[in-house]
């Protein structure tokens, strides 16, 4: 498969970056996304390599080439809260099968841990793996989450996606025991194994394994939009 390393490329632009990594989580080649959008491979390495400066029509069949939405690849939503966009109309929620909650996770990414700490529950973001079926974080040694693990307590982990442009979405939860990584081997198997270090930074050498005993996960759709099937409809079911 075809790849472009922008960490050494002055050139890249952040629409280069985003449609590169985009293009990696899915899988896919530069002629894959090509096929997709009614292009060449040659203009996809441009667009990750180069500073293009591609027109809208272009920008959508990309945008959907990649399953994503034009305001993701070109960054307009950043650094917007999440969900701000009014409800779809007609929209219906349905329950994800476990099986396919494990597949939206991806392997690697980021979401979010809820504990129990000493002041009541807290939530804060965490990158994960996945590995061998059970989430990996990596943490500092004092955190709330290497406490909750260091006493097996139980843990709950959610990542989510919403696609703005079509008001729709998914979110899935994982419940369970979670616990330290203390063997060294296991230890040291699983930090070369990381797709990534932890974005907030060092200090944050304590591996966290969550093995849960509860996988659930919810869908919104559409009617019309990308990705749901025809006649969809109905209202909104609470979780």
């Amino acid at each position: 498969m075809n790849t472009a390393d922008d960490r050494h490329n002055p050139h890249t632009s952040d629409l280069g970056r985003r449609v590169a990594a985009r293009r990696t989580q899915l899988g896919l080649s530069w002629e894959d996304v090509a096929a997709r959008a009614g292009s060449t491979p040659g203009y996809i390495a441009y667009v990750e390599e180069r500073l293009p400066t591609p027109g809208i029509e272009f920008l959508v069949r990309l945008a959907n080439a990649l399953e994503t939405t034009v305001q993701d690849l070109t960054g307009n939503t950043a650094d917007l809260t999440p969900g701000g966009a009014r409800a779809g109309y007609g929209a219906r929620m349905e329950e994800i099968g476990e099986a396919e909650c494990w597949e939206l996770l991806d392997g690697h990414g980021v979401g979010r841990v809820a504990v129990e700490g000493p002041d009541g529950p807290a939530v804060f973001p965490v990158n994960y793996q996945v590995v061998d079926r059970e989430i990996v974080f990596m943490t500092a040694a004092d955190s709330s989450l290497a406490r909750a693990s260091a006493s097996g307590a139980e843990v709950a982990f959610e990542e989510d996606h919403l696609d703005e442009a079509f008001s729709q979405g998914w979110s899935v939860l994982f419940v369970g025991p979670a616990r330290t990584v203390s063997d060294e081997a296991a230890v040291r198997r699983i930090k070369s194994g990381a797709y990534s270090a932890p974005w907030a930074g060092d200090g944050r050498d304590t591996v966290v394994t969550l093995a849960p005993r509860r996988v659930t996960g919810r869908r919104i759709l559409v009617p019309g939009a990308p990705g749901t099937p025809p006649g969809a409809g109905g209202g909104i079911t609470g979780r």
